[in-house]
């Protein structure tokens, strides 16, 4: 009969931190709001949680004590009769305090918990400050040359004399480019004009001797040409392209 004899079942009572360890373990058990806590529920389990650690005969810290008169208070306030908002004796929450502190308490606890982590997983863990590959005794080899000072000489100074041979095919031609022109249009628009006021009627090429003419002699007085017809003295004629260009004095034919 001893053998059969029922056994008592263990009971095992989590050991809390602090009253408000077990106050947010009763929050997350019973999945209550933390911003708007069953103050009657959550009252009830706490103190129920007390008589078994007294029935246990476990000490029970003065900090849980402090926690239970605070959770019989905050609900005897509640049971007062309710007031309006907008109300001038309405008064606060009085469960805002312990919610507070609820929070904080999360917060911390998030924190250690995180912190308790990273300890188990670096504890073991050494650290060296990096170093250059001189202070590990690593020797860095310079890259082989792809080429030869003496090749390289040679083809800088075979690169220099064909740049010679080119600019100085080009030199007379830039100096003829840069040459100044000996007659300014201005002169050439004075000159022209002279002619044409004596003799009314004249062709373009008249202005010109019978030798050789400079390019640039002829292009100089072609714009002075134009430049006469700008200011309305003379008037300009040519048949078709090509052909010569005849010029009058402004009014000549009037006469």
């Amino acid at each position: 009969m001893s053998e059969l004899a029922v056994k008592k079942p263990e009971i095992r009572i989590r050991k809390f931190e602090g009253p408000l360890d077990l106050l947010f373990h009763l929050i997350e058990k019973n999945e209550f709001d933390i911003y708007d806590i069953p103050i009657s529920e959550i009252t009830r389990q706490y103190m129920e949680f007390l008589d078994t650690m007294q029935k246990l005969d476990m000490d029970i810290a003065s900090d849980f004590l402090v926690m239970a008169a605070t959770l019989v208070h905050i609900k005897s306030r509640m049971m007062l009769p309710g007031r309006k908002k907008d109300s001038e004796d309405y008064e606060d929450d009085p469960r805002e305090e312990l919610v507070i502190s609820l929070l904080r308490y999360k917060r911390c606890k998030l924190l250690a918990g995180e912190l308790k982590e990273r300890n188990a997983k670096f504890t073991n863990c050494r650290y060296r400050v990096a170093m250059t590959a001189k202070e590990l005794g690593i020797e860095i080899k310079s890259p082989p040359q792809e080429f030869e000072p003496q090749q390289w000489d040679e083809a800088v100074e075979n690169v220099c004399k064909r740049n010679e041979i080119r600019f100085a095919d080009i030199s007379s031609k830039i100096t003829h480019i840069l040459k100044k022109d000996k007659l300014s249009i201005k002169e050439r628009v004075k000159s022209m004009w002279d002619v044409i006021a004596k003799r009314g009627r004249m062709f373009f090429h008249d202005f010109f001797g019978k030798g050789e003419t400079d390019k640039m002699d002829r292009v100089v007085g072609f714009l002075a040409v134009l430049e006469l017809l700008r200011s309305n003295k003379i008037t300009a004629e040519q048949k078709k392209p090509f052909d010569a260009i005849l010029i009058e004095k402004k009014g000549f034919g009037d006469k």
